[in-house]
């Protein structure tokens, strides 16, 4: 085992943890199927997209009621913040991602600038679909399924991505906060951290769609 030392003294140990759930393959095999749901999703989307700026009035098979309704969110100005539609983001971002991950497990290793950027980059594609999330639910009034979908994969994938950054040391972060990072992924508590913020993604819908689900 190899330690460092941070400069009140105590060790920083620098050993990647063992096990498959660390391992490179995981979490490039978990970047890659996130993304490529995600760019699915991004592509579905993107149809949508077309066909109801030809026809407003266009319904799909995922308009399934009051709540889960992809053709009032796709109309809505939040959908097509930039000037075009959203999904075309996906379409640009995700095989970059995907890339990567094949890359990743052809066991390449990438700069560490590279990953930094890479690890930035899908911090605002994270933000964004949590924005638009927040809008869907309290502005918009609808859901989309297949924006949840890609919201899903692009929180697995940036947690993956935050997980594979820790382990390899390459964000740069102060000593002692890269000490905690590794404890935290050491001891499962990054694995914790998804499952809870896709319980409280869960339950934001319920507390404000429940009785609509439910009734």
């Amino acid at each position: 085992m190899t330690s460092a030392r941070v400069p009140d003294g105590t060790d920083l140990v620098d050993e990647r943890p063992q096990g498959f759930f660390h391992s490179r393959r995981w979490l490039f095999g978990e970047m890659l199927v996130g993304a490529l749901i995600s760019l699915v999703a991004a592509f579905v989307l993107s149809s949508e997209a077309v066909t109801l700026a030809a026809n407003p009035d266009a319904t799909f098979a995922c308009d399934l009621g009051t709540v889960f309704s992809c053709s009032q969110v796709a109309l809505s100005w939040q959908a097509s913040l930039f000037g075009f539609p959203n999904a075309f983001l996906g379409i640009a971002a995700e095989p970059v991602v995907i890339t990567i991950a094949v890359l990743g497990l052809s066991g390449m290793r990438f700069p560490r600038w590279f990953m930094i950027s890479a690890q930035t980059m899908y911090l605002f594609g994270f933000v964004f679909a949590y924005w638009l999330f927040f809008e869907a639910v309290f502005t918009i009034g609808a859901l989309c399924v297949w924006c949840l979908t890609v919201q899903l994969a692009t929180t697995v994938v940036f947690f993956s991505m935050l997980h594979l950054n820790i382990l390899d040391d390459n964000l740069r972060w102060p000593p002692r906060v890269q000490r905690v990072a590794m404890s935290v992924v050491r001891s499962g508590g990054l694995g914790y951290l998804l499952a809870a913020w896709l319980i409280a993604t869960i339950a934001v819908v319920l507390l404000k769609y429940g009785a609509a689900l439910l009734g």
